[in-house]
């Protein structure tokens, strides 16, 4: 099943090879869909797109943050790196609510006189 947004597509797609207007592809679109019709903005871009020559009516990849891979053995071999490099070393007393995973942190003063 398409999604709502690739069938709109799709139609409006069929309206520019048919030569309609954008402003008869709209009114089609609207009368069509109604409240779930895309916005106006949304299907003129696509009206433009398919008039210049567009025939995929998916979206194209977009560049972004890259997926990481989340594996026992991955977190393992960062958890021994971190654990190693503390290893002897003693943490800063505000950070002692981070190495036991409570949601805040514990402030420690220290007093002397």
């Amino acid at each position: 099943m398409l999604s709502l947004q690739l069938e709109q597509r799709v139609n409006l797609k069929f309206l520019v090879k048919l030569g309609k207007t954008f402003t008869d592809a709209y009114a089609m679109l609207k009368e069509v869909y109604g409240n779930e019709c895309l916005s106006r903005t949304l299907v003129f871009e696509w009206f433009k797109r398919f008039k210049e020559g567009r025939e995929m009516t998916e979206d194209h990849p977009r560049p972004g943050r890259p997926s990481t891979l989340k594996t026992d053995e991955n977190i393992e071999k960062n958890w021994d790196s971190l654990t190693r490099s503390f290893k002897n070393k003693r943490a800063p007393p505000r950070w002692a609510g981070y190495w036991r995973n409570d949601s805040m942190p514990i402030r420690e003063t220290l007093v002397t006189r």
